[in-house]
């Protein structure tokens, strides 16, 4: 997802655009939003997928792990009238989105590989960085002496 609320798919794995968070919000149930643009990943009722600011029922996923470890993401509010079948989530060769009802959860177009990235808040460096200071504050200078081995 760019900074505008575009949402489009890459072949750079590498790029910021294509880090999301999944944020709980059910079982099983997730919202996900775009890391850079901060705008959440939504799906209307004709099964287009747009970005919103706010979070709203359109914003929230199924969140299911598919056999070959992919997972694949549908929509809780809208499904097909008559099947019941649901709305995926959905990326073409060219990384362009899918419609919803178009998207089979068989096909590579919804499987999604999430990764686990490693987040540091300026907060959590500060905290390392007193933990350190503590820690040697706490060390006299004969212990210093006693580790370094003088």
């Amino acid at each position: 997802m760019h900074p505008d609320g575009t949402i489009d798919g890459t072949k750079d794995e590498n790029s910021d655009y294509t880090l999301f968070n999944l944020i709980p919000v059910g079982l099983r149930v997730v919202a996900i939003q775009g890391v850079k643009a901060g705008l959440y990943v939504s799906m209307n009722g004709e099964g287009y997928l747009y970005s919103s600011e706010i979070f709203t029922p359109e914003c929230k996923f199924k969140e299911s792990v598919f056999e070959n470890y992919y997972v694949i993401y549908s929509s809780t509010l809208y499904r097909q009238q008559e099947s019941g079948r649901a709305w995926f989530l959905g990326l073409n060769k060219e990384g362009e989105i899918m419609k919803g009802n178009r998207v089979k959860k068989t096909k590579a177009s919804s499987h999604f590989v999430p990764r686990p990235i490693e987040v540091s808040t300026k907060a959590q460096e500060r905290d390392r960085i007193g933990l350190r200071e503590e820690a040697l504050d706490r060390l006299s200078s004969g212990d210093i002496a006693m580790l370094t081995g003088e």
